[in-house]
């Protein structure tokens, strides 16, 4: 019901006199600056920072993790002063893959921000949607979910400088002039914590990113991965696809290689959940990590843990695959 009302508010708005906003182009060149880029970008139409990983129970058992946090500016505004007028919307997702569940656990919130019920700090990572949150202090990050199936109280060591992606944190994610991010990862991230009040440790990977454009208009969707590999070091890839499948873009380094495909018993959308990226073969942590976003994002996607093999079939280290646009076009 908010999310209607969120878009139905839109509609409205040029007939009661909102103005059109003009957002900021992304554009190469421009130095990051922490730690003030750590947080929120509100004259940009989009953000998100995103939080994935692999966790182990004190019994051993191997969980993955995801949350996300989104931040969108609304494209109308005026002048009212009242905390009510809509600006900014948040939205947030979170899911725990355990296969002895079998299926992808996942819940999800969207707010505005106004009243201290959501929002997004300028200087500094601290974002929250109702009891969700996401905050950066001196010893790290610190995240609280609880959804509706599982908790997650996790803490995350930053012991290393983020890794800007692309040209210095400039990401093309097409040709045109604004089809592009500023984007850093924060990789091999160390994670104690508490899944449902039970310990977990385990390794994660945080993506900040923020866009006024983002997709060409003939991409449909992306395949994306981020892999904590065993010898301390990382690798972020992706690929923009169009309608038919084709890469539309990608890095020139990246490649990407369909190997095993999974269909969703509930959308029908058929996933490539094993692909041979650059030299590593992934390999799903289960088949089954389809999130059904559409009360917030209004989409469907897979994302799910995997682990990230050498030609030989050894493990060379564990990550995430993010596929969107097989169930629909995604459109940002």
């Amino acid at each position: 019901m908010r999310r209607r009302s969120f878009l139905a508010l839109g509609c409205l708005y040029p007939a009661f006199g909102f103005s059109q906003v003009k957002f900021p182009e992304v554009e190469p060149g421009r130095a990051l600056r922490f730690p003030f880029d750590h947080g929120a970008h509100p004259d940009y139409r989009q953000e998100w920072w995103y939080v994935t990983g692999w966790l182990k129970t004190a019994r051993g058992e191997d969980l993955g993790f995801q949350i996300t946090f989104f931040r969108t500016k609304m494209p109308f505004e005026n002048e009212n002063p009242s905390h009510f007028t809509p600006r900014q919307i948040l939205l947030a997702h979170a899911a725990l893959s355990d296969p002895g569940y079998g299926r992808l656990k996942h819940d999800e919130r969207a707010a505005r921000a106004a009243l201290g019920l959501a929002g997004s700090e300028v200087g500094n990572t601290e974002v929250w949607v109702d009891d969700w949150s996401l905050k950066l202090g001196a010893d790290g990050y610190a995240a609280r979910i609880r959804a509706r199936d599982f908790t997650l109280e996790l803490h995350f060591d930053t012991n290393r400088a983020p890794m800007l992606q692309g040209d210095r944190g400039f990401s093309r994610k097409g040709n045109r002039r604004g089809e592009a991010s500023y984007y850093y990862s924060r990789p091999q991230l160390q994670v104690k914590g508490a899944v449902d009040g039970k310990p977990v440790t385990g390794t994660a990977w945080l993506d900040h990113e923020w866009s006024s454009q983002y997709m060409a208009a003939e991409a449909a969707g992306w395949d994306w991965c981020g892999l904590n590999l065993d010898d301390g070091s990382a690798l972020m890839a992706f690929r923009m696809r169009g309608a038919n499948g084709d890469t539309v873009f990608a890095p020139a380094d990246d490649s990407f290689q369909v190997l095993r495909t999974w269909r969703s018993p509930r959308t029908g959308a058929v996933y490539p959940v094993s692909m041979k990226v650059n030299q590593y073969t992934l390999r799903p942590l289960m088949d089954d990590q389809e999130l059904d976003a559409r009360a917030s994002t209004g989409t469907i996607y897979w994302e799910g843990a995997v682990r990230a093999l050498r030609a030989d079939g050894a493990q060379a280290g564990r990550g995430y695959l993010e596929l969107t646009g097989y169930w629909r076009p995604m459109k940002l």
